[in-house]
Order: structure tokens, then sequence, then C-alpha cells
């Protein structure tokens, strides 16, 4: 294991460079090389990694919503609110019952089948995103209209819909005695119990820093630690009710931020450098899920839903940014639109699922989950370096 863990960051640095080089987003690079070194290609990562994969992909994304919330202030937060709000849901309900519409008249899919890939598929992906968001902030583009902190905001909310929609169709698949408007209800119950927890943990650890002196890389572990015991929560308490840990896990670091700023600047800067480590682990283990031969088989029909998906879900983004109290010009709706094509974390997550649980067509769900990452994960993010350097100001 440790072999295969040296060759992931030697060469992780080593294509992500060479991509930069290039003038690609460095995430393509990982993500390659984690398909040609993956299980489904050389089969070179050892399996006792590939075993806890999905163990270092969720601390990776917990390292990188901590750093969002270090990076997201309350004037800003205020001035996108709304917009913020709209794009957290409306984008992925659009591209969603797209996808179930289209699936049924493609594939020939049953109305809950198409609702289990469609809410698999319209997940947008926080591990691309985020990151080049909070390079736009540290760059201060569309600081003066607070884009790139929208976007992180509705993105970090689109996946709490996304799942709970998804575990909606999968009950329903089940025949499973589900109560429908309970389940739907449970989506704000979710998101506030997700921002209460990451509210409690924050003011706890404000608390903990004021009492005892500590370096800023104890503080750093602790809240690492804290974060993972948040998202453990939600597993804990899955049958009862939904946590969404994830925006607990980015509202603790607002906090900290809000109520001791000088700390939590200097705790952003170590969290950077603890990101140079995780971006790799978490984008190479991402591509080491990809099968190429499973993601071909779909074939042009299966570009064809994701690409009415991602048409809905553009229309939707437009809606929830025309004619907002901050006035986005066109570029810069492009640039949302564009924002939230990227697919990779949940498709990776839960793909599988579907087949794993005896669904009909678990295998080309899975297939065109795997499709959706492909294809759109390194469009989303080349279209996102690109149109923010041309249109953020």
């Amino acid at each position: 294991m440790a072999l295969s863990l040296a060759a992931i960051l030697i060469l992780g640095l080593v294509f992500n460079k060479f991509f930069e080089l290039i003038k690609l987003p460095g995430l393509l690079g990982m993500l390659i090389l984690g398909i040609i070194i993956g299980p489904y290609a050389l089969n070179f990562i050892d399996p006792e990694i590939i075993n806890i994969s999905s163990d270092l992909r969720k601390i990776a994304l917990i390292i990188i919503l901590l750093r969002a919330g270090f990076g997201i202030s309350r004037n800003t937060l205020n001035k996108v609110g709304i917009p913020a709000i709209k794009l957290s849901f409306i984008p992925g309900l659009m591209e969603g019952f797209a996808i179930i519409l289209v699936s049924m008249w493609i594939l020939n899919f049953s109305f809950v089948e198409s609702g289990i890939l469609a809410f698999i598929i319209a997940a947008v992906s926080p591990a691309v995103v985020v990151p080049l968001m909070l390079k736009f902030i540290k760059e201060k583009k569309g600081h003066d209209k607070g884009i790139p902190t929208m976007i992180l905001a509705g993105a970090s909310i689109d996946d709490v819909f996304a799942i709970t929609i998804f575990s909606l169709f999968m009950g329903l698949y089940g025949e499973s005695n589900l109560n429908i408007p309970l389940k739907i209800g449970s989506i704000p119950i979710s998101i506030f119990l997700g921002i209460g927890i990451g509210i409690a943990a924050g003011f706890i650890l404000i608390l903990l820093f004021k009492k005892i002196h500590m370096r800023d890389t104890k503080k750093v572990l602790i809240i690492i630690s804290v974060a993972i015991l948040l998202t453990t929560l939600e597993d804990i308490f899955q049958d009862w009710v939904q946590i969404a840990s994830l925006l607990g896990v980015m509202t603790l670091s607002f906090i900290i931020l809000e109520k001791l700023p000088e700390t939590a600047k200097r705790l952003s800067l170590k969290f950077e450098k603890v990101w140079v480590f995780a971006e790799i682990m978490l984008f190479v283990l991402i591509g080491a899920q990809v099968n190429i031969s499973v993601a071909l088989d779909s074939g042009l029909k299966g570009l064809l839903i994701i690409a009415c998906g991602l048409l809905a879900r553009s229309i939707g983004v437009l809606i929830s940014t025309y004619k907002t109290k901050n006035k986005l010009n066109r570029g810069e709706i492009l640039f949302c639109m564009v924002s939230y094509i990227p697919k990779a974390t949940v498709q990776a997550a839960i793909g599988a699922i579907p087949l794993m649980s005896g669904v009909k067509n678990g295998e080309l769900i899975l297939a065109l989950a795997v499709l959706s990452i492909i294809v759109t994960a390194p469009l989303g993010s080349i279209g996102i370096k690109a149109l923010g350097n041309k249109y953020l100001k």
C-alpha cells in the first residue's frame, strides 16, 4: 500500500503540472491518472487503498469544504443570499426531471428507474467546483457581485436535494412503506440540521481555542477531526433523519471566521497546504472509480441524455440568476451556467448503489453515471477556468 500511495502522490504532482503547462486544469490530469492506474486499466493501485478510497475521498472533500467556509464572508453571503438559494435547487430539479422524461423515452426505463438515474446524474460536484471558486475568491475575481461565493453556497446544497430525491426513488423501487410527503419535507430539515450542528461545533471549537493555547497546526487537526465526526453523525442517524453534514462542515469554518477572523486567516493558509495532498488523493481516486468500458457501452444515447439534462440545468441557472439584485451580465450568467456542469463526487459515490441493490437496469445506470464524470468533469473545469478569467472582474 505504501508503494501505491507514493506512486499516486508523485505521479499526481507530475500529471497536475503537465496539464497546467499545456493550459488545461491540473485536476483533469489527476482524473486521467486515476483512470490509467486504477483497477479498470493498469490495476496498479493496491486493493487496500481502493477499499478505503471512499473514506479518503470523504476526508479530502471535508478539507476543501472547510477551506470554502474560511473563504466566505458574511457581507458577501448576504449579498448573494436569494440567488444562492435558487441555485441550490432550481437547476438540479430541472435537470433531474428532464433526464426522467428523456430516459423514459430513449431507454424505455420505468418512471422510478428514470428517477434513480436522474438524481444520480443531477448532482453537481463540489470536488471540482469548490477549488476553482476558492481560487477566484483568492484572486478577488467576481468579488464585487460575490459570484464565486454564490456558486459555492448553491452547489453545496444542490447535492443535498439530489441525494435525498435519489433515496426517495430508491425507496419507491424497493416498494417499501415510504412516506413521500415526509421524505420531501425532510429536505429543509436536513439542511437546517446540517447548519445547526455546524454552528454548534464551531462555537465549541471557538471556546476551546480561547481557553487553551495551541499551535495552529494542532487546531487544523482538531477541526478536521471534528468535521469527520459531523459526517459520521449523518451515517449514524440516516435511518431516522437525513443530516446535511457537508453543509455543516462548511458552516463550522464559517463560524470560526466570523468570531476569530485573525485565527481563521492563519488556519486557511494551513488548509491550503493540506489541500495539496488531499487534492491528489481526491481526484486520482475518483478517476480510479471510472470504468471506461462500462461508460462506452452507453454510447450516443447516454451522451444525449446527459446533454438534455445539462441544457435543462443551464435554463435553471438562467432562471435563478436572472434579474437578481446584484445584476449579473450575460458573461457572468454564462460563467454560472458552466460552473454548474461538472459531475464527479456524488456520481462516483452512489453510481453503483442501484446495481448492488438489484435494480433491473442498474448496470446501465452505473455506465451513465461514469459517462457523466468523463464528459462533464473535464469540460466543466476547463470552461470554468476560461470563462472565469474572461468574464469575472
